[in-house]
C-alpha cells in the first residue's frame, strides 16, 4: 500500500500513529485488534515497524549485527532466540555475512536501508512502513529496492506500507493507495482507480504518472484510464492497431 499527498498532508503523522510514536488527539486507531493510545511503544514496535526515510537516523550501534540485536535484546528475548532472529532478519535482507561486524555507517545507502530494514524484522512485526524508500536513489536502486519489498511481502507475508512523493513507483508496485490532503484521507481504493480521480487527485497536489495522464488524455482513441505502465500502453496500442 502507497501514502501519497504532497508534504504536510498528514502521511507521516498517520503512519506514527500506527505504530504508536504518536498519539491519537481525538479518536481512536485500533491495530490488530488494540487500541494505540492506550498500548506502549514497545507492544506496538512487534505489530507495526517503521523505516525512517533516512536510515542513518536510526542506525546507532557499532556493527551490523549488533544494530539487528538491539531490539530482540531490548525486549528481553533469550541470547538463543536473539541469535535466530537477528541471523533470519540478516539473511531475508540478503546481507553478506562478510559486513556483520561493519559499522554500519561504513556500508553504501542500499545496505544501510536494508540494515534498518533487518532491524525491525528482527522484532517480527506484522506490517512494515518505510518511509520514502527510493529518495536519493538511482532508477535502478529504486528497482532493487521495491523488488525487495516486494518480496517481503509475497514470500514473508509482512504487510508493507510505503509513504512516497514518486508516483510511476506507486503506479508499478502498490495495489492500494491512500491519498492524503490537509489531514485528512481523500481517496483511498486499488492504485488504477485512485489514479483514475483526476478531481481527488487535484486536491492532494499529486499527479498521476506521465503514461497514465497520456492514456487519460487518449481515453477516446481506445486507451485505459487506467493505464498504470508503459508495458499496458505498449499492450493497448498493440490491440488497437490490430483491431
Amino acid at each position: 500500500m502507497a501514502l501519497i499527498g504532497q508534504n504536510g498532508s498528514g502521511k507521516t503523522t498517520l503512519s506514527k500513529c500506527l505504530n504508536g510514536l504518536l498519539k491519537p488527539t481525538e479518536g481512536s486507531i485500533i491495530v490488530d485488534g488494540l487500541d494505540t493510545r492506550h498500548t506502549s511503544i514497545t507492544s506496538m514496535a512487534k505489530r507495526v515497524g517503521y523505516v525512517f526515510q533516512n536510515p542513518d537516523h536510526q542506525l546507532f550501534n557499532s556493527s551490523v549485527w549488533s544494530e539487528v540485536a538491539y531490539g530482540p535484546r531490548n525486549i528481553q528475548l533469550p541470547p538463543e532466540e536473539i541469535k535466530e532472529r537477528v541471523q533470519e532478519a540478516l539473511d531475508v535482507v540478503r546481507m553478506p555475512s562478510r559486513y556483520y561486524e561493519e559499522h554500519p555507517f561504513f556500508l553504501p545507502k542500499g545496505l544501510r536501508q536494508r540494515v534498518a530494514i533487518a532491524s525491525i524484522l528482527a522484532l517480527r512485526p506484522k506490517a512494515i512502513i518505510v518511509d520514502e524508500p527510493t529518495t536519493g536513489q538511482d532508477i535502478k536502486q529504486s528497482r532493487e529496492i521495491m523488488e525487495f519489498l516486494v518480496d517481503l511481502h509475497e514470500q514473508q507475508g509482512h504487510i508493507i506500507i510505503i509513504i512516497t512523493h514518486d508516483m510511476p513507483i506507486v503506479a508499478r508496485y502498490a495495489r492500494r493507495v491512500v491519498a492524503m490532503g490537509q489531514g485528512h484521507i481523500l481517496a483511498d481504493g486499488p492504485t488504477a482507480e485512485v489514479f483514475a480521480q483526476p478531481e481527488a487527485l487535484a486536491k492532494t497536489f499529486v499527479e498521476p504518472p506521465q503514461i497514465t495522464q497520456l492514456a487519460q488524455r487518449c481515453a477516446d482513441l481506445g486507451f485505459s484510464p487506467r493505464t498504470l505502465t508503459v508495458e499496458e500502453m505498449m499492450e493497448q496500442t498493440r490491440q488497437i492497431l490490430n483491431k
